[in-house]
């Protein structure tokens, strides 16, 4: 790995506009949004509807997507045409619609190539008393036309109550939406392909209701389908606290709590890192880096052994 890329790729993110948006993103994480329905921080993506920008070392200002495409050797070997994985955090100060995702080979077909979206959640904050919906009653499609039809939702949407630290894998088919009150840091695919199921009779600031999708809606979800929570992998080493929340063909994403020096040996391709709360610094490549909460970053391909020093709690990630 040539001397001048052994640095850490720090990302600037994208913020989203949505009707269901808050000023959390300032609140928290100190983010500079650009309105109080600031709903999705886009922090390490490669999408074009939000690219984040390197804003550190020899590749200042290059988009992710197109530093994916044109500098292969920062990210080891992938079969992925486009930057795989999209990281935000989402302030939902109200609900959001309940919606559902396709998978690869549904999206694939339908939506001009689209990845399909598997997803996982991390709750940041969460107002006491708030709830996401995960899954449903239906037990066939049939069952699940009807009751979408007949607006039985309180009968078929199931709603969890959720706290801080909880964790949720989302894989496409599944019926969910955060509720109001909730923080959340996002990892999933690179995708932006949603079906909306309901969404509150709402009306956008033109007076009209969004599109419901619900015919792709009904083919896509995942019939029966209910949330099974599991216990995770706990890893107690010198200086952190390893919890690995989910590890499969499209992500491996671990919590690392971390209370003095960490070392971490270094991957053959590439890690996301995102900070949640806390500082510290990063010691490894060619330097020393300051990090702090909000901070979002890629360890290249061949970064080699590193270590993360101070009191800091970071969601990480990657293929």
């Amino acid at each position: 790995m040539p001397e001048t890329v052994r640095q850490p790729l720090f990302l600037t993110p994208v913020f989203q506009e949505r009707i269901w948006g808050g000023t959390k993103l300032n609140t928290v994480f100190g983010y500079e949004i650009p309105n109080d329905k600031t709903g999705e921080c886009w922090a390490v993506s490669g999408h074009p509807n939000g690219q984040s920008l390197v804003h550190n070392g020899p590749y200042a200002g290059t988009k992710l997507g197109d530093l994916w495409t044109d500098h292969p050797e920062l990210f080891g070997d992938s079969e992925s045409d486009v930057f795989p994985l999209l990281t935000k955090i989402l302030d939902a100060s109200d609900d959001l619609s309940v919606q559902v995702h396709p998978d690869d080979a549904y999206a694939r077909e339908f939506e001009n190539g689209e990845l399909g979206k598997t997803e996982c959640w991390y709750i940041v904050d969460a107002e006491p008393g708030s709830s996401i919906i995960y899954g449903h009653n239906a037990q066939s499609h049939e069952e699940l036309r009807s009751m979408i039809e007949a607006g039985q939702w309180d009968e078929l949407l199931t709603k969890i109550e959720v706290k801080p630290g909880d964790f949720f894998y989302v894989p496409s088919g599944t019926i969910h939406a955060l509720g109001a009150g909730i923080v959340v840091l996002e990892t999933q695919q690179s995708s932006d392909t949603t079906y909306r199921v309901y969404d509150y009779d709402r009306k956008d600031a033109n007076g009209q209701g969004r599109e419901l999708h619900l015919e792709k809606a009904i083919e896509v979800t995942t019939v029966p389908q209910s949330y099974t929570g599991g216990a995770y992998e706990t890893d107690h080493v010198d200086g952190a606290t390893i919890t690995k929340f989910v590890s499969n063909s499209f992500f491996t994403v671990e919590k690392w709590e971390i209370d003095g020096t960490a070392q971490f040996e270094g991957r053959e391709r590439y890690v996301i890192v995102s900070i949640l709360d806390g500082e510290g610094t990063l010691k490894g490549g060619d330097g020393e880096y300051a990090l702090k909460k909000g901070d979002h970053f890629i360890l290249p391909a061949g970064f080699g052994d590193y270590a993360i020093e101070g009191k800091l709690t970071t969601i990480s990630s990657w293929e």
